[in-house]
């Protein structure tokens, strides 16, 4: 039988084409990062990448990065369901303004949240008599955090939101359902794998965020210090080994963290399908 016309061009040439430009782009750039943090003798490596200054820049970078994330995913939700669910004077202003942290560079936006929540900024100078401290400090970094990361979550939710039929919620609730029984049992169940990427999405940009951590951060050293801005240090002393060795150990805890994540929707995901 004669073989079927394709207006796009074959397997074989499509996967030629992915798998070149995947390595152009993502991963001859990691695996340079890798064979150059390999050129060091262990012991320097290991000296590197534990230092006290160095962990605790860990600490903050994927703590605040999964904080952040998680922050995201609860108030995401919400902003997803208040912008596809009800109609009210600005929903078409607010529905634009979550894609401001997309389009706003990181610098800008590091700058105009220090002087807001600064000491003496519009919302910092109600912050200080009460003791609470957010420029220049770890609530900073959680602050600059939520910001880059929250369009991730509304963005991804947003879809499923919109094509999630009303009828299953109204038939819930026609047989003797509460509203928090419906959310809990009609309509989380499918949000979760949006969920659960939106989450992975704002942490994956979390971790690596520079340009509005920067300013907001203080960059005190073992208490605002995250570790782009060490990998800058290193870069700056012409320490390049040093660098790749701290991206390196970065790139792969992000890579676990990111697994797990993914590993848990895919399971979230059939879980789902077996149910329905």
């Amino acid at each position: 039988m004669p073989r079927a016309h394709r207006v796009l061009p074959g397997f074989g040439l499509s996967l030629g084409f992915t798998l070149a430009y995947l390595s152009l782009i993502v991963l001859i750039p990691l695996s340079a990062v890798f064979i150059k943090s390999a050129g060091m003798e262990p012991a320097r490596f290991w000296q590197v990448v534990t230092s006290e200054r160095v962990v605790a820049s860990y600490e903050l970078s994927f703590g605040m990065s999964l904080l952040a994330a998680a922050i995201n995913m609860v108030f995401g939700l919400l902003l997803a369901w208040a912008i596809v669910r009800y109609s009210f004077p600005g929903r078409k202003l607010i529905d634009a303004l979550v894609d401001l942290p997309f389009a706003l560079p990181t610098a800008v936006a590091g700058i105009a949240l220090t002087a807001i929540y600064a000491p003496n900024g519009w919302i910092g100078q109600f912050l200080a008599p009460l003791g609470i401290k957010v420029a220049f400090g770890p609530a900073g970094v959680l602050v600059a955090l939520v910001f880059i990361g929250l369009p991730f979550v509304v963005r991804t939710v947003q879809p499923i939101l919109e094509d999630f039929e009303s009828e299953f919620e109204e038939a819930a609730a026609s047989l003797g359902a509460s509203r928090f029984q419906t959310v809990r049992r009609v309509v989380l169940p499918a949000l979760i794998p949006a969920l659960l990427t939106g989450f992975a999405l704002a942490f994956a940009r979390a971790v690596g965020e520079y340009g509005s951590v920067i300013f907001i951060a203080g960059n005190i050293p073992m208490v605002s210090e995250i570790t782009p801005l060490m990998i800058i240090t290193r870069l700056e002393e012409f320490d390049y080994e040093g660098a790749t060795a701290i991206a390196s150990v970065m790139l792969l805890v992000s890579f676990v963290l990111l697994l797990i994540i993914n590993s848990l929707q895919g399971w979230m995901s059939q879980r789902g399908r077996r149910i329905s």
